[in-house]
């Protein structure tokens, strides 16, 4: 019995060959893919007013939430604008802007998360404190991924993100910025908890005996302690910082001042922890 032709037989070793070499010369012959935009940093110095404020405003927050990052990009940089030319009219809705700014912090675009992290900067410079009254917790997830950013590796992301904390601690008040930064010396990410330290070292700075006091004396000086035992150096270096700062300002109108720092110590904290701060201030 006669077998009967297959129609979808596959094509022989030569045809297949054929077949390869068409497709590759056809691609070959396809222009390469666009690259992506170059984003331009711009300083804050260098920006310039929106010649529309009133109008731009309206549309900022559907411009922020954009599916095209480069237009996310540049409705940033419009973000820092508004807060140092025409903040009266960006402060109505600083809170949903703070919000879209952690969105873009989240990409994992570099170019959008470091614009994000500058934008931050500018609000703080502006804003201040008024940029810690959010009822939706803006503040809060925009500290976290602050201290995320400047956690990482990325060595252009995380100077930006050290740059804003800075900006934030020289533009609000020690105080209400403390307790927002106190439940992160207990992070479980150990850089966290360095740059929490680092950043309530350079508030603490700042700070007299009598917003030491509001805070809490004692529970600033067990933070210290804690942080003294931490696993990074940098978190370590911290608390000796906060301790001299403490110190400075526990012992100003005291004529016995070792004495009187020491005997609060003892007072205060475990016995180890107390004879680690006398320690660190004993060449003061």
């Amino acid at each position: 019995m006669a077998l009967k032709p297959i129609d979808n037989a596959l094509p022989l070793p030569h045809e297949t060959a054929k077949f390869g070499v068409n497709e590759e010369s056809k691609i070959a012959s396809l222009p390469p893919p666009p690259a992506d935009p170059i984003i331009d940093y711009i300083s804050s110095e260098n920006l310039e007013p929106i010649s529309d404020p009133e109008s731009e405003i309206q549309g900022l927050v559907e411009e922020l939430d954009s599916k095209d990052w480069t237009r996310v990009c540049e409705s940033l940089n419009n973000v820092r604008r508004f807060a140092l030319y025409h903040s009266l009219l960006l402060l109505p809705i600083l809170e949903k802007v703070m919000l879209m700014v952690v969105k873009a912090m989240k990409n994992p675009r570099s170019a959008l998360c470091k614009t994000s992290i500058m934008a931050s900067s500018d609000i703080f410079k502006v804003f201040g404190d008024q940029s810690l009254d959010s009822a939706n917790n803006a503040f809060d997830n925009l500290l976290l991924q602050l201290l995320l950013k400047a956690s990482q590796d990325k060595r252009f992301v995380c100077e930006e993100a050290d740059k804003a904390l800075n900006a934030m601690v020289k533009s609000m008040t020690p105080l209400p910025l403390l307790n927002k930064l106190r439940p992160y010396v207990r992070h479980i990410n150990p850089r966290i908890r360095a740059k929490a330290a680092i950043t309530i070292s350079n508030s603490v700075s700042k700070m007299g005996l009598e917003a030491m006091n509001e805070f809490g004396l004692v529970s600033l000086v067990q933070m210290a302690a804690d942080l003294l035992n931490d696993r990074l150096p940098e978190a370590r270096e911290a608390a000796r910082n906060i301790v001299t700062c403490i110190y400075e300002a526990y012992t100003r109108n005291e004529e016995q001042k070792q004495e009187s720092w020491q005997n609060f110590c003892q007072s205060s904290l475990p016995p180890i922890h107390a004879q680690s701060m006398v320690k660190i201030t004993s060449s003061q």
